[in-house]
Parts: structure tokens; C-alpha cells; sequence
């Protein structure tokens, strides 16, 4: 990957460092060819300078999400280069796929999943070489495409395996970074899985991330109503131990997606 020219949204100090090691260790004839800990400062970059190559930007920056740069209502054009996102939160995986994602890689990055990720783009590179619109078209499809919607999921019950119909699913939790399924009939199993591999697994028409903790199915929704500050507080059947709340921030898109 010589001359590979690269931009790094990243507004902690420790971790710009960490990641510019590990292109060191990976990748030392790329190029940083600049750097914003912010949304602003990252928008008036690609503004004021030639395109890079390939963008790795932090999801959550000092003053909002650098997704916001891919948001053409603000005025500016959306940046049209691939993306490598690298974030401490998995709530965004959709919504990266959705905006040049080549990959998105939770924190701490590791020099592995760094290389694989720079592979992938060197390799679509290679097969869009000259077209770089036929590639940004691929990468705008990358999340319903990466693989069919799951029909099943493979769980666990103790000691056992069992297979569960998506269709049986009433929502998935995450606790102490293991991600739980509760079925209709309000069996608690364990995924093998994140809660943002499930995310990304299931049909996003039947599945709405709603926080942090709680990805849950359009037919567990017994009704929602409004809860302070914006927020929204879902019924769910069968109902779990914790408030589930979606925030001010995705309560409109709740209310897209629930009337779809």
C-alpha cells in the first residue's frame, strides 16, 4: 500500500498515538496526511484539502459523531472516500455501513484487525481501480449485502446448543459484555456473538438497536410513550428487569422505523 494518503478523526490523544503505531507496525509507506479531534475541525480539513486515500475516523468526537460528515444537509458535500471507522461503541454499525464503511473496528484497534481492514480497502481498491464511483456504490450497499439477514440463531442453553427462528426473537441484551436473547416465550439464552454482530445479523426492518443494552423486535413492542429530555420508553413482551429507553438522539428514527 505505498502512497497510500490517510486522514485520522480522532479527539483522544492516547488513542491517536496508539493507532498511528500500529500503521507504523502495519502499514509504514502509508501517509498521514492530516488529523481533527473534532467534527468541525475534520469538515473544514477535507474542505481546505485534496482527498485523501482512505479516512479513519473515530465514531464519537469531542463535539458530536463524525458521522455527521456524511450528512450533505449541512452544505458542505459528503467526503467521497472509503472509510475505516475505529470507535470504543458498537450502537453505529448500521449507520456506518451506511456512509463508505470499508470496516469498523471497536477500540482498542489491534495491529490485526487494523491490517485486515487495510487489506480489504487495497484489495476493493484494486478491483475498482479507475472507478472509484463504482466503489463507493459497493461500500453504500456493504451492510444489507455483507451477508442475508439470519434466519436462525445458533445459542446456548447451559451446556447445550439450540437453534432459535429470528422469528422467535423479542429482543437481545448486552450485560457485562455478553450479549443474552430473550425469546418470546421468555427464555434468556447466550449468543456467542456481540450485540452488534446480532445487530448487524438481523433484518434492521425487524430489529431496532435501541440503546447501548437492547436491540429488540418490532413484534415485542407493546407500546412506547414518551419519558423526559426527548427520550422514549419502550413496553416489552415479555417485559425485562431494566427500563428500555431509546435516546432523544434516535427517538425520531424510532418513530420512522416503527411506522414502516
Amino acid at each position: 500500500m505505498s502512497g497510500l494518503r490517510l486522514f485520522i478523526a480522532e479527539d483522544e490523544p492516547p488513542a491517536l498515538a496508539r493507532l498511528l503505531e500500529a500503521l507504523q507496525r502495519v502499514a509504514p509507506a502509508a501517509r498521514v496526511v492530516g488529523t481533527a479531534a473534532s467534527v468541525q475541525a475534520a469538515r473544514a480539513w477535507l474542505a481546505a484539502h485534496p482527498a485523501p486515500d482512505l479516512m479513519l475516523l473515530d465514531i464519537q468526537l469531542g463535539d458530536g459523531l463524525s458521522l455527521a460528515l456524511f450528512d450533505t444537509g449541512v452544505g458542505d458535500p459528503a467526503p467521497g472516500v472509503p472509510v475505516i471507522f475505529t470507535t470504543a461503541h458498537d450502537a453505529f454499525v448500521l449507520d456506518a455501513f451506511k456512509c463508505h464503511a470499508i470496516d469498523y473496528l471497536l477500540k482498542p484497534v489491534s495491529d490485526r484487525d487494523l491490517d485486515a481492514a487495510l487489506a480489504r480497502y487495497d484489495a476493493l481498491r484494486r478491483h475498482f481501480t479507475g472507478d472509484l464511483g463504482g466503489l463507493l456504490a459497493t461500500l453504500q450497499l456493504q451492510a444489507p449485502l455483507r451477508s442475508a439477514w439470519r434466519q436462525r440463531l445458533v445459542l446456548r442453553r447451559g451446556a447445550a446448543f439450540a437453534s432459535v427462528r429470528c422469528d422467535d426473537v423479542a429482543w437481545c441484551t448486552s450485560i457485562d459484555k455478553l450479549a443474552f436473547v430473550v425469546t418470546r416465550g421468555g427464555e434468556r439464552l447466550l449468543a456467542d456473538e456481540t450485540l452488534a454482530e446480532l445487530e448487524a445479523a438481523l433484518d434492521p426492518q425487524r430489529f431496532f438497536r435501541a440503546n447501548r443494552q437492547f436491540l429488540v423486535a418490532l413484534d415485542a413492542i407493546q407500546a412506547f410513550r414518551p419519558h423526559g429530555k426527548g427520550q422514549l420508553k419502550l413496553q416489552l413482551q415479555p417485559a425485562p428487569e431494566a427500563e428500555v429507553l431509546v435516546s432523544q438522539e434516535r427517538a425520531r428514527a424510532f418513530r420512522e422505523w416503527i411506522q414502516r
